[in-house]
């Protein structure tokens, strides 16, 4: 049956605040995790780092913005449009929809999530961008958006997937038709390989290089191989692997990369075989050391890199793919295979090498940049680290083109200065977006994937981790490879055709279904802006913001996204002011970064200065929702005292995922949630008991109502108590007083861990009083209450605290048959049988008949547990005599 939403002044109760379908968004994220190209293309025309996924932020925008059928549209496909608060069909009533969300049941809404809705007049900020997810789910319902981010590349990213959906997109593909017209060839014609079926040549998919030092004690060259595998077998070879042989170099196929096998390759035109035997598994380096295989010396890899002043590369390999024998219907083994390096490949390497050192105009298409020093570059050279280890700059890099070949080098200025050649704006800068998101692959800080026969890109880490076998991708690409301009055009366009015309995957009776291409296109009424948000000047302005704000040293945005903002200022320097410095900022960034003198107290000072301007420019009736990655209790009184210090109250709490073995154990939690938050009414004054009796019940009734209505694990559970549990807290923020002293956020939500977890362990006391707060209790009552619980119909009936012996009735603290047993218990030789609930009915009893209990209440020790009971049965029955009892000398002394 559905309700009218809470309403406090002028301010209506969101869908969100009541209900959030996790089930249904967990369900369908599942599936857009791991096909997001095909799921919403736009979010990987280019790398984000912690980019959350769309159809999360779509439903947070539906629940946090569709507050009003006078205001909502829908299109269908091959219907007109109607205003859904015209519609009759309970399907499509859009009052009932929202009135209908509750925690019990939020997924009436979700019914609009395939459709094609707009909003109207509701303005949302993300302060915090990133990858533009929250604004362009956002746009989507016809909001008006407005993005800010203080880095360059997450402005341009989100600017571009914003520019998306009112791009010409035959405009854009003839753009790049004009742009492989004019480089590809010059470009592919390096990365050509002699194909060793026939007289003709063949395409390189990637090639292989190893890192070498000299021997510090014999002077010879080792290779740094920590095994020689080179790729898994394919097609007629599946079962075996491609291995390379440290004797003679040539790559032949084995049964297993782990035991000794003997080259069986025809040695120079002798056509004897090599006959090295070997382990492919046991290379020349491992744990951070080198061996040199004629002496034996061992010795560290990083230090001999500083002591000889860098190391040298050599190209041994190469996979390849043959369009001639494609066509003419070799088997597949042989149109796409592995083969060792060649002199033909050698001098290809050179005339490449030779052109960069020699054409001019491409060396101010490159970066001139040095790699600056950070934590993620060397966090050695600062106090405090964070997790990982971070040396790049000791390993012999020093500029961003030392993370290059002279290859890839010749091949990426020829590409941007093409693109710097462009007129159109919107244009070039698509085209720029392209060659950026290359960069992750085409460059030698990557690998190769042996098992998936693929390049690796560079952020598989989040961090810049040289390989020792470093892997050249096709900067152009070949029929095959990932990562190439290619392949990433082929993603840009579909971002921008999807961004035109966005469709919907859900879930339904277990099939995914595609809805057919929505005509609300993304970004039609949208502005982003580079720069602090903490300098923002908006005021009473925004309707919601939705964002992902940072997380302590989650990710050091800035440090890894110089790799890219080199690049792309050389194309965008003249048109965007912040594109002129050498770097991203990082002082100004909202992050732990020892690197920059920030901890934790700094985040969670700046983190505090954001959420206040997140306040200033909400209006009063506003909603801030947001995800975040939560650790454990500490961060969550952090974040609650954070939000209430400036004005806010939590209305609820949603996990995105949960570890609820860690959560009920006490035990550092580590997932992410949606959190609700409101700008706060008045406080009033409260006492800790009387707060907690409250949040006991809250959590209580909330547990209660999520078990017997939804499937979720108990972790989930235990997040959206939380989120109960802090609304009430909310209210009283600065002003919950326990023995004299105010108790500070942090001290609370300690508190409310542990009544969660007290109040998920539910017994026969909890379901009893649950009976007494039951209108018209029956014996059909007692069974529904103990479903789930530890308690069961025939503890209570042992305990008498229900009888049916003449109709039914609830063993109350004046009920005779309960009185007697407990009178047997008390009577007794020990007081360990009594219970709580017992001790406080018998204690009622006598104060009612006029007898003393100051000696029992002396006798029994009193302790918390059972003064939070007696606050319950207080509660529950309106009588307050429970809790006078305990404490009250003057009626105890009877």
């Amino acid at each position: 049956m559905s309700q009218e939403p809470h309403q406090t002044s002028d301010r209506r109760e969101l869908p969100i605040e009541r209900g959030f379908p996790i089930e249904r968004v967990n369900e369908i994220a599942d599936k857009e995790s791991r096909a997001k190209q095909w799921y919403r293309p736009v979010y990987t025309m280019h790398k984000w780092w912690a980019r959350r996924l769309g159809c999360v932020f779509r439903a947070i925008s539906l629940y946090s913005l569709l507050d009003d059928p006078k205001k909502a549209q829908i299109y269908e496909s091959n219907q007109e449009n109607e205003s859904l608060s015209e519609f009759t069909n309970s399907e499509l009533d859009i009052q009932n929809l929202i009135n209908q969300v509750d925690l019990e049941d939020p997924e009436s809404l979700w019914k609009l999530f395939p459709k094609d809705v707009r909003i109207k007049d509701k303005k949302v900020l993300d302060p915090f961008m990133g990858g533009g997810t929250s604004l362009v789910e956002a746009s989507r319902f016809g909001a008006d958006v407005v993005g800010n981010d203080l880095n360059p590349v997450a402005w341009f990213v989100s600017k571009k997937e914003l520019d998306a959906g009112v791009t010409d997109i035959e405009v854009l593909k003839q753009a790049f038709d004009k742009l492989e017209d004019s480089v590809a060839d010059e470009i592919q014609e390096y990365y050509k390989t002699e194909c060793p079926n026939d007289d003709h040549l063949a395409d390189v998919m990637y090639y292989f290089w190893v890192k070498e030092l000299d021997c510090v004690s014999c002077g010879d060259t080792v290779s740094l191989f920590n095994d020689y595998r080179v790729g898994k077998g394919r097609y007629e070879h599946d079962d075996k692997y491609h291995v390379l042989c440290p004797k003679c170099e040539s790559v032949i196929l084995v049964d297993d990369w782990r035991e000794e096998c003997t080259c069986d390759a025809v040695v120079g035109k002798t056509g004897k075989k090599c006959g090295h035997e070997f382990v492919p598994e046991e290379g020349t380096s491992g744990g951070g050391d080198y061996t040199c295989n004629s002496c034996g010396q061992k010795y560290g890899i990083l230090d001999a890199i500083q002591e000889q002043g860098g190391f040298n590369s050599r190209l041994y390999g190469l996979e390849y793919h043959c369009p001639t024998c494609d066509q003419n219907n070799l088997n597949k083994g042989q149109i796409k295979s592995y083969k060792q390096v060649e002199d033909f490949d050698i001098r290809l390497l050179e005339e490449a090498r030779n052109e960069w050192s020699e054409k001019e105009g491409l060396q101010e298409y490159v970066p001139t940049e040095e790699i600056p020093l950070g934590i993620k570059t060397d966090s050695s050279k600062f106090e405090g680290n964070i997790t990982g280890g971070h040396n790049v700059l000791r390993q012999g890099f020093s500029d961003w083109t030392d993370m290059f070949n002279e290859r890839q080098l010749l091949s990426l200025s020829k590409l941007f200065r093409e693109i710097d050649s462009y007129e159109n704006q919107n244009v070039k800068e698509f085209l720029l977006l392209t060659a950026s998101n290359i960069l992750r692959t085409n460059n030698m800080m990557v690998g190769y994937d042996y098992s998936r026969n693929g390049i690796v890109n560079l952020y598989k880490s989040n961090s810049f981790d040289p390989p020792q076998k470093p892997c050249e991708g096709n900067v152009w690409g070949a029929e095959y490879g990932r990562g190439t301009f290619e392949s990433i055009r082929d993603m840009v366009i579909r971002g921008v055709e999807y961004a035109r015309n966005p469709t919907e995957r859900y879930i339904k009776d277990g099939d995914t279904h595609e809805t057919a291409p929505m005509e609300y296109s993304v970004g039609q009424s949208a502005s982003v802006r580079c720069g602090d948000m903490r300098t923002l000047d908006q005021e009473n302005e925004f309707d919601a913001v939705i964002t992902d704000p940072p997380y302590y040293d989650n990710v050091i945005y800035s440090e890894l996204s110089d790799f890219f903002y080199v690049w792309q200022k050389i194309v965008l320097h003249e048109d965007y002011e912040h594109f002129e410095p050498e770097r991203t900022p990082r002082t100004e960034s909202i992050v732990a970064n020892p690197a920059v003198q920030k901890g934790a107290q700094e985040f969670e000072d700046e983190i505090r200065q954001a959420f206040n301007k997140i306040h200033t420019s909400l209006k009063s009736n506003g909603v801030l929702t947001f995800t975040y990655h939560h650790s454990d209790s500490e961060s969550w009184g952090e974040l609650l005292s954070a939000l209430c210090d400036v004005g806010f109250e939590v209305t609820a709490t949603y996990p995105i995922s949960a570890d609820e073995n860690k959560f009920f154990e006490g035990e550092a939690v580590s997932f992410d949630i949606i959190v609700v938050a409101r700008p706060a009414t008045d406080r009033e004054s409260v006492s800790w008991n009387s707060l907690r009796r409250d949040i006991y019940r809250t959590a209580r009734r909330t547990r209660k109502q999520l078990e017997e209505n939804r499937d979720l694990s108990r972790g989930d559970i235990g997040v959206m108590e939380m989120g109960a549990c802090f609304r009430e807290y909310s209210k009283h923020h600065g002003k919950v007083q326990r023995d004299g002293d105010i108790m500070s956020a942090k001290e609370v939500v300690q508190e409310i861990y542990g009544i969660i977890q007290e109040a998920s362990d539910i017994g026969v006391e909890d379901v009893f009083i649950d009976l007494l707060d039951t209108a018209n209790v029956s014996y059909d009552d007692v069974n529904k209450l103990s479903r789930g619980t530890n308690a069961n119909p025939e503890d209570l009936k042992e305990m008498r605290l229900y009888n049916q012996d003449d109709g039914f009735e609830l063993g109350t603290w004046d009920n005779e048959k309960r009185q007697a047993y407990i009178q047997e218990r008390v009577n007794g030789d020990s007081d360990d049988h009594l219970s709580n609930l017992d001790k406080l009915q018998f204690l009622r009893y006598r104060y009612e008949k006029g007898q003393a209990v100051q000696n029992y209440v002396e006798k029994w020790d009193v302790d918390d547990d059972m003064r939070e009971l007696a606050g319950r049965l207080a509660d529950v029955t309106g009588d307050d005599t429970y809790t006078r009892v305990l404490g009250d000398r003057d009626i105890t002394s009877y």
